[in-house]
């Protein structure tokens, strides 16, 4: 668990327990869009707002899965700018239903798993915990059941506007961060820290990672980040690369 990945399902746990303990509570967080202008603060409080345990078990579920390791890869700033972003692009493109109630943080954990999906596309996901889809293919999948929904009205109970936007702003927040730092495309924070220079010491530290111990995704992330090292100094090392060679060299 990663620091905003654990502020994050604890935010949201803590707003259901309060709205299962007094319903109420929950009227003024839920978005309708055609009342943003009135209510604009709803944009942001519909995101932690759950209809049910089913509900938020499977949004903190995926959360919990993508939201660490990508989390690590772009820096703690970065990925909460991620979760927000993507979560106000859901907000955004639900006015496209303006009189709908909804709740949950779909649109946001959305953007995060495409954030995911674009760092490690090839990573395979377990759905149900038995069949195997790569990343990338789950996104689209992913996306194209949303699309196919609001074409034909399936599933109407389900906010799959809230979900496209959580896609569109995920990607948008990724675009602006490739162009404002080309070279990372799109694999670490923007601007390294220069005081938070490696020493000797962390490299030598960081070469002895035991990577056949690791996650597939992690052992992948290693070897990226020393291969980086290794062709272009250790000065390139960006703040979410330290924080992730230093949780694994501390075991």
């Amino acid at each position: 668990m990663t620091p905003w990945t654990g502020r994050l399902i604890f935010l949201n746990v803590a707003v259901f327990l309060l709205t299962a303990w007094n319903p109420m509570a929950a009227a003024p967080l839920v978005l309708v869009p055609a009342f943003i202008p009135y209510r604009p603060w709803t944009v942001i409080t519909y995101m932690f707002v759950h209809a049910g345990f089913g509900h938020i078990f499977f949004n903190m579920l995926a959360l919990y899965f993508f939201g660490p390791q990508v989390e690590l890869r772009v820096g703690g700033r970065s990925f909460l700018g991620l979760y927000l972003v993507s979560g106000l692009a859901g907000a955004l493109l639900s006015g496209l239903t303006p009189y709908a109630h909804i709740v949950g943080a779909s649109g946001a954990v959305f953007g995060v798993m495409l954030a995911f999906a674009r760092y490690w596309p090839h990573a395979r996901i377990y759905i149900w915990g038995v069949l195997p889809v790569e990343a990338r293919v789950l996104v689209v999948i992913m996306t194209v059941i949303s699309i196919w929904s609001v074409r034909t009205g399936a599933q109407s109970g389900v906010a799959h506007f809230a979900h496209l936007g959580g896609f569109a702003g995920g990607y948008l927040f990724l675009r602006v961060m490739e162009k404002r730092s080309p070279a990372a495309r799109f694999r670490a924070k923007v601007a390294p820290v220069p005081s938070s220079r490696p020493s000797e010491g962390d490299l030598e530290r960081w070469r002895r990672i035991d990577a056949a111990a690791l996650h597939p995704v992690n052992r992948e992330e290693l070897e990226r980040i020393m291969a980086r090292i290794a062709t272009g100094g250790a000065g390139i090392v960006t703040p979410g690369e330290r924080e992730f060679l230093d949780r694994f060299s501390a075991r």
